[in-house]
């Protein structure tokens, strides 16, 4: 089941490319969030490519999706959807928002108001939205991606910590090299290559695989070593807030997710070392000292890798017995 994975992730990154040049790992990070059921933060400038990376993913993977253009004015009804009164059956009828999607893209996620923002949480936590006392869940599978202007500054709400969390990845796209941006240009000489786009996995395989990752064995000396990382997030001298058991639990899926994608059914230190930048450094809040001496994020997650003992030959002993087992 699991080169079943390999095999069906690797058609939707091929596929997802005919878009998104040079992007190879970005795309494969986001599907990592997409077999774990997570959702995904695309911080970078403009002009990257973030709205056609979700819309390529949705098209390979024939899901409906919808976009939010967040704005100060947006309102959360405009997101869940309204009951309206039907004045022939006499009746409120919900008309669902946009958020009633497999794939949402939440574009400028930070220029929302708090309250908009905050009606994003339930249906990324719960998968379900509440409308005037009415529960309804949300479509499987149901993945946010949001992006946000790293730059501008004016007229944004900084997301809160709470909101950050549930993002199981971020990820940056940046430009393009220069043979890329040349092969982007000759690309859409004649159209854009996603107008041809097709499906390339099915929804039910979809949903198959993310229940294939879960049977990926993780050795209880990684299991150590993620609490290590987190523990060690927590109490690093630079650091306001550190990561959280939800961060803790995000690498251990992600890690799952990666190891499966590669073709392996074990996951190794390596794995979490990959994912760790992108699962953890947007959790962690930096003390007001630190920021003083401009330390980031991702500077203590690299410092905590160097410092944090890996699983060394006694896990990979395990891992060959876990296997032939």
């Amino acid at each position: 089941m699991l080169e079943h994975v390999q095999q069906l992730a690797a058609r939707i990154v091929t596929n997802v490319e005919q878009v998104i040049i040079g992007k190879r790992q970005i795309v494969e990070l986001v599907l990592v969030a997409l077999l774990c059921r997570g959702h995904v933060l695309i911080e970078d400038v403009p002009g990257t490519g973030k709205t056609m990376l979700a819309k390529s993913i949705a098209r390979s993977i024939g899901s409906s999706f919808k976009r939010i253009q967040c704005t100060p004015d947006l309102l959360p009804s405009d997101v869940t959807g309204v009951s309206i009164f039907n004045q022939q059956t006499r009746e409120f009828e919900f008309r669902p928002g946009p958020i009633m999607a497999q794939i949402v893209l939440a574009d400028e996620i930070n220029r929302a108001t708090p309250k908009t923002q905050s009606a994003l949480l339930e249906a990324m936590e719960e998968r379900q939205i509440t409308v005037d006392g009415i529960t309804y869940p949300l479509p499987q599978p149901f993945v946010v991606l949001a992006t946000q202007n790293p730059i501008e500054y004016e007229g944004t709400f900084p997301l809160p910590e709470a909101q950050l969390d549930r993002f199981l990845l971020r990820v940056h796209l940046g430009y393009a090299d220069r043979l890329d941006e040349i092969a982007i240009l000759k690309r859409q000489r004649e159209g854009h290559p996603l107008e041809t786009l097709s499906k390339v996995v099915e929804i039910d395989e979809l949903l198959a695989l993310q229940a294939a990752i879960k049977q990926v064995h993780v050795d209880d000396l990684i299991v150590e070593y993620i609490v290590a990382l987190t523990t060690a997030t927590r109490n690093h001298p630079d650091v306001y807030l550190g990561a959280s058991t939800r961060g803790a639990l995000a690498l251990y899926r992600a890690a799952q997710a990666w190891a499966a994608l590669n073709g392996r059914d074990y996951v190794a230190p390596d794995d979490i070392k990959t994912l760790a930048m992108p699962v953890l450094a947007h959790r962690l809040i930096v003390s007001p000292a630190a920021r003083v001496r401009n330390v980031t994020a991702q500077a203590v997650i690299e410092e905590v890798l160097t410092s944090v003992p890996v699983p060394g030959a006694r896990a990979g002993r395990r891992f060959e017995r876990a296997i032939a087992g």
